[in-house]
């Protein structure tokens, strides 16, 4: 076995720098879908179905895109086909979707938008695992984190800087503002961009080469005979709620969760009798025997992208109708205040892009569990803060918890897991640990309009409140995760 070469400062630079131009689109796309779906007619109770389509081609994507880039090996190498592919539909549908003439289109856009996002950000996570030596592989997450921080800043103040330079930042009756207009052409530019620099100044390692950096021993076959059990379990819960549904004549959003827990339960029942050798029976039998730590992080995860996903859904909303009094979006009011939350989708990440740089020191001091704790507990409180406080001036400093909470989100995560990944799966364990991203994600699409509607009067800011305990709830889970080998952490 030889060992992998170290890269410079400005080669793991290059590697990472498509990053920045993903992070910009995907900023885009959180900061102003809502506003967009609102403006085209959207009910806010309707938004989080419409945003459904997101974590679920991530669902589907990533996994796949995962296994075939552990397998592929062309003139562009293993996973920079996919960035380049990716890259080009992700920019197309971030052209087209400020043009939508109706709801439906919109919707459609998100789904092809963010899939393509998914199909050049999974592999780029696996990049790093493929071209670093294991002491090289923090300073390449924590350089993606800084690109993410970088490009989420600037993408989310962009309508608020257009505004700022004159263009409008109204528009009549069904049509997009300018603002918005030109802020996601600006994010379509930067995408390619970057990604076309990544692909055209990095190289990869042949399929053999990495196979020689590998010391691992092959794994040993999968014993999935005792799949049927967790899959009879989703089955039987997925009609429950399916039953529930139609005899309480509950949220249309809670068949995606049913749906979702009936597709995982026939597959795993599939996977116990099935003697395929196909791409979805290597994807299921790898879910169902991942490594403890994978399991232990699912719960850490879970927590944490469902407070994510209700503040990326609601923040505009809420912050709109409690801190600048309008719900109307075609109103002055309302479209102010949207633009100040992308003053504050930017300002959290800016405070993430500096907390990774400190994040580090504080892992030498308390670890990375105490660490992940105390980051997910300042995002916490970040998030319950919005209940109280009236002054949107004041949410800058809520978002400084929450750029903690999602610096640390981006790396530790990966940190406390990598010591569990066999190289050969790298990609394909990259991504499936975006289930546990995903699965969150879809949950809150499915019951927190329930939620609102049942508990809090329609009001869309206790989404964020219910965000901040989800946090809490994350930190005190991180406990039962153990620590990596100290060499790794």
């Amino acid at each position: 076995m030889s060992r992998k070469p170290e890269l410079s400062f400005w080669q793991i630079w290059n590697m990472c720098f498509g990053f920045l131009g993903i992070q910009f689109g995907f900023a885009l796309q959180n900061a102003n879908v809502s506003r967009i779906f609102q403006t085209l007619g959207a009910n806010v109770n309707d938004i989080p179905i419409l945003w459904v389509a997101a974590p679920l081609t991530g669902l589907i994507v990533q996994p796949i895109i995962g296994h075939y880039s552990d397998r592929t090996w062309n003139r562009l190498g293993r996973r920079r086909p996919y960035f380049l592919a990716g890259a080009i539909l992700a920019t197309l549908a971030l052209l087209a979707m400020p043009n939508s003439p109706a709801l439906w289109v919109a919707a459609g856009l998100l789904w092809i938008m963010d899939a393509s996002f998914n199909v050049s950000m999974e592999p780029f996570r696996a990049f790093v695992g493929d071209q670093l030596p294991e002491h090289q592989r923090p300073l390449g997450f924590s350089m993606q984190s800084v690109f993410i921080g970088v490009g989420a800043v600037v993408a989310s103040l962009m309508p608020w800087m257009l505004t700022k330079a004159g263009f409008s930042n109204v528009a009549p009756d069904g049509a997009i503002p300018d603002t918005v207009k030109y802020a996601f052409y600006a994010g379509g530019l930067m995408l390619m961009g970057t990604v076309l620099w990544t692909v055209l100044s990095t190289r990869e390692y042949p399929p053999e080469q990495l196979r020689d950096f590998d010391d691992a021993a092959e794994p040993l076959p999968i014993d999935s005979s005792r799949a049927w059990r967790p899959g009879l379990l989703l089955l039987a819960v997925g009609l429950l709620v399916l039953l529930a549904i139609r005899h309480f004549g509950l949220e249309k959003e809670l068949y995606v969760l049913a749906g979702g827990l009936l597709a995982f339960g026939a597959l795993f029942a599939w996977l116990a009798f099935s003697h395929s050798q196909g791409m979805l029976r290597q994807v299921m039998g790898d879910l169902y025997s991942m490594p403890d730590a994978m399991r232990r992080l699912a719960i850490v995860q879970f927590f944490s992208w469902f407070a994510l996903f209700a503040m990326w859904i609601f923040t505009t909303p809420a912050v709109t109708a409690v801190q600048f009094g309008s719900s109307d979006p075609h109103s002055v009011a309302y479209n102010t205040g949207a633009n100040w939350v992308g003053v504050l989708m930017g300002a959290y990440n800016g405070f993430a892009a500096l907390a990774a740089i400190v994040i580090p020191l504080l892992v030498r001091r308390i670890g990375l569990r105490w660490s992940h704790l105390v980051n997910l507990w300042l995002g916490g409180a970040g998030l319950l803060s919005f209940l109280f406080i009236r002054d949107p001036d004041w949410l800058l400093l809520s978002m400084v918890g929450v750029g903690v909470a999602w610096a640390s989100i981006l790396s530790l995560p990966y940190a406390m897991l990598s010591d569990n990944l066999p190289a050969q799966k790298m990609g394909v364990y990259m991504g499936i640990f975006n289930f546990f991203i995903v699965i969150p994600q879809l949950m809150a699409a499915s019951v927190l309009g329930l939620l609102l509607r049942l508990c809090f009067h329609n009001q869309p800011i206790y989404a964020l409140g219910l965000g901040g305990a989800s946090l809490l709830l994350a930190g005190l889970f991180t406990l039962r995760v153990r620590e990596p080998a100290p060499a790794c952490a």
